[in-house]
Formats: structure tokens, sequence, C-alpha cells
């Protein structure tokens, strides 16, 4: 049935396709018995897949990767579609548009997808304020993730204060922060990656986490481009500044390897790559992290995961949870169900 939807939408543009399908699903939940009905087809019911981290209870160990809920905007309908956490954002300090339209792209041939958004968000404030009203209305929560990045505007040297001010706005309705540096759509971001510029932001975040009665869960979220020799770094300081956990891993700039016809991708132009082309060095990333990290920080995989056996594949080679995000794209709303059917049979 999702096959015949999924060629029907993918006849339009990707990022109005996105928003006109999660407000289609927003509308169906506001009637009780609809979203009740909805989330027995697809809310996992195994037993045994549960899973605490961080000292956080996941109802299973599928979640949504960032950027999908960019603004925290349907939080209850991705809870009703099975998701064992999801995490909102990326968030900024003030409210960006993004880069310009279009920015979103999918190369069906490859299952993949590119991106240039630019961190488009309503800014750190009214997502608060919409994380507030969601936590006071809703009896059972599903647990959420910040991820946290700078405006386009701020320069890197003062990176650490825009991530200051994100932590210190959601500390209170969030349940653990996700750091991101990784991503390739805002110029510069990326050179936050090397060690000097993320000890300046962790100093900080960890300065403030400490001051509260009950600090939160603080992973960084790192690209699959890295070598081996900037792995081993951000081990090292991953173990100094007693993170919590990472996210392996953001989009890809590589290009190689894809069935897409060359001259669409010239076409398409810049922007980070997601999918079935990311699953094989994401795999990669995670089983050297989990071996460098001897079980002393979790991983949270995510790249490339579109059914079962791509999960078995990420947790086996070290990976505590997982996040979809293209496979939701490709797979459709009963991802998170197979994923843990497949989970509970093995």
């Amino acid at each position: 049935m999702y096959a015949i939807v999924r060629f029907i939408l993918f006849q339009f543009n990707t990022e109005a396709v996105h928003y006109f399908s999660m407000n289609s699903l927003r509308f169906f939940c506001k009637f009780g018995w609809l979203r009740s009905f909805i989330s027995k087809q697809f809310t996992p019911t195994q037993k045994g897949i549960s899973k605490t981290l961080f000292g956080l209870t996941f109802g299973n160990p599928v979640g949504l990767g960032a950027g999908f809920d960019k603004n925290a905007s349907y939080l209850l309908e991705l809870q009703t579609l099975g998701f064992g956490f999801v995490e909102i954002g990326t968030v900024t300090p003030l409210p960006q548009e993004g880069n310009s339209k279009p920015r979103l792209f999918r190369l069906p041939k490859d299952k993949a997808l590119i991106n240039r958004m630019g961190f488009n968000n309503d800014g750190v404030a009214i997502i608060a304020k919409r994380l507030q009203a969601y936590k006071a209305t809703t009896k059972h929560r599903i647990i959420i993730g910040g991820n946290i990045g700078k405006n386009k505007i701020t320069p890197n040297e003062d990176a650490w204060k825009d991530y200051l001010i994100c932590f210190k706005e959601l500390h209170d309705v969030v349940d653990y922060f996700v750091v991101n540096v990784s991503s390739p759509n805002t110029p510069g971001l990326r050179e936050l990656q090397e060690k000097d510029a993320l000890t300046k932001i962790f100093k900080e975040l960890q300065a403030y986490n400490f001051t509260k009665a009950t600090p939160k869960p603080l992973l960084l979220k790192i690209a699959p481009d890295l070598t081996n020799e900037q792995l081993d770094e951000i081990v090292a300081l991953a173990l100094e500044m007693k993170l919590d956990g990472l996210v392996a891993t953001n989009t890809t700039i590589d290009r190689n390897n894809l069935i897409t016809d060359k001259e669409i991708l010239t076409q398409i132009g810049a922007g980070g790559l997601s999918g079935k082309p990311v699953e094989k060095r994401n795999t990669e990333v995670v089983t050297y992290l989990a071996k460098k990290l001897n079980g002393q920080i979790p991983i949270i995989a995510s790249g490339g995961i579109f059914n079962g056996k791509d999960a078995a594949e990420k947790l086996k080679a070290g990976a505590s949870l997982v996040q979809v995000w293209t496979g939701f794209v490709y797979e459709g709303p009963s991802i998170v169900n197979n994923i843990c059917s497949y989970l509970a049979g093995r």
C-alpha cells in the first residue's frame, strides 16, 4: 500500500510533500478514535525491546533523527507512529529561514536524499514554548532529544555562546542534548569538530549542566567523513569532557558510487547525502568508535537504516540505539514496527 502512496508523493516537491504528509497526519490525529487506530497499527508491542540508556527508558530502540521535526511541531503524531524517541532540531538561538529552495532532493535509484536545509527553524524561544505545551498536555510522553547548533551569522569563535543559549533554554524541556557541529550545510560549521573548538563548547555546556540538580545527558553528533585520526581525537575528547554518548553519523559530502545520473547530481548541487549510500561508511564508523570506546560511552547509530536487518547490523557493530530518517521516507510509517518485529524475533 505505501509503495503506491510513495509513488504518488514522489511526483511532487520533496520538502512540500514532507509538510503535507505530516500536516495530514496531524489532522487525522485530532480525532481521538482515529489516532488510537493509527497507534494500534504502527506502535510496536513486542516484548523485550525497551532499552535503558543515559538513565532514560526508551520504549523501543528506534528513534527519528534530527532534521525531520526541526521545530517540535509533530511530537504527538510521531509518537503515534511508534517511535521510541525523537530528536528535534537542529535548533538555533535565533530563527533562521535556512538556505534557498529547492533544498531537499530525492535520489530514488540510490534510496537516498540530498539536503542543504541550512538549520531552518523557528528559534529556541518558540521551540521551547512548544515543548513546554507538549509536556503539559501529554500524559505519556515520548523521549525527546534536543539537537542544537549555531546561527549562520555567528562567527565560529563565538559559536559556544549559541550552543549555551540553546542548552539553557531547552534544559527543562528535553531529555537529552546533541551538539551538532557536523552538518555540511552551514558554512564553516564542520571546523568546529576540531579539538580546541569542541573543548570550548563542551566546557561551557558541562559547567552549566553540572549546576543543575539533574544534569542532562550530553552527546556529540559527528560526520561520516572523518579520518581515523580525527575519530581518535573525538574519542579522547568525549572521555575528557565526560560526554554521555556519540551520534554517528550525520550526512556525507561524498558522492562516489552513486547510481543517479551525474547530470542530475550536478543540477542538484551541494548538500549532505543520506540513505543507503551512507550505510557502509556509517557501520565502519560505529564499529571503529565502539572498539575504541570499549563500552565506556554508548553510540546512537544514524545512517542507512531501512529495515530490521540494517538496524541489527548497527547494534552488532556496537550501537545501543538507532535512528532513521531517509529510511522513514522510503519505507513509510511501518518502519518502526517492522524493525522492532525483526529485532524481537532474533
